[in-house]
């Protein structure tokens, strides 16, 4: 696994042995970060990295122009995964790691996001909590904001109340759904 584009291109990263841990492919994450350059949400980009496993999602980011990732993850080897290849990156100045789940995280994040990504177990995108838990993430978007759902292609997108799903691409089982924040009913 390595960083696909960017100043830190091509750079590898670790990952924790086992299944536990599911890292985004390479060839997904290029794929990814294309559209997502195309849209223009990368640069200078407030990055929240949602269930960061190996934190392939964020690096990638800060590699491609990102100012600064947070980092939520709660299983202790991918944590110490992750902490090694921010060090080995060198960009410990521009993201931080979040030791907790993503619940205990959103009670006290600096919100907004101006891009999230969120690559949560497949199973628990199944369940019937995630429903609220994809809303509460998706309310710390920015206005014009960008949230990134990575689930099993056999699996619907979820709706939020804050974000409208604008694009939804499947790469074998991994489907990658882009939303977008929306201004409130209430607002317009």
């Amino acid at each position: 696994m390595r960083i696909t584009g960017g100043r830190l291109g091509s750079r590898r990263l670790s990952a924790p042995s086992g299944d536990a841990t599911r890292p985004t492919s390479d060839r997904v994450r290029e794929a990814l970060f294309s559209v997502l350059a195309g849209r223009g949400v990368l640069q200078g980009a407030r990055v929240l990295d949602a269930f960061a496993g190996t934190g392939a999602l964020g690096l990638e980011s800060l590699s491609r122009g990102a100012a600064y990732v947070a980092f939520v993850e709660r299983d202790a080897k991918a944590i110490a995964c992750l902490r090694t290849n921010v060090a080995e990156l060198s960009v410990s100045d521009c993201c931080k790691v979040h030791a907790c789940t993503v619940e205990i995280f959103l009670k006290q994040a600096d919100k907004p996001y101006s891009l999230i990504f969120a690559d949560p177990p497949y199973s628990l995108v199944r369940s019937e909590s995630f429903a609220k838990l994809w809303s509460n993430l998706t309310d710390n978007l920015s206005l014009g904001g960008t949230a990134v759902l990575e689930h099993d292609t056999r699996d619907p997108s979820p709706n939020s109340p804050h974000a409208t799903l604008v694009s939804s691409r499947s790469y074998g089982d991994t489907t990658i759904a882009i939303y977008v924040a929306q201004p409130s009913e209430a607002a317009s």
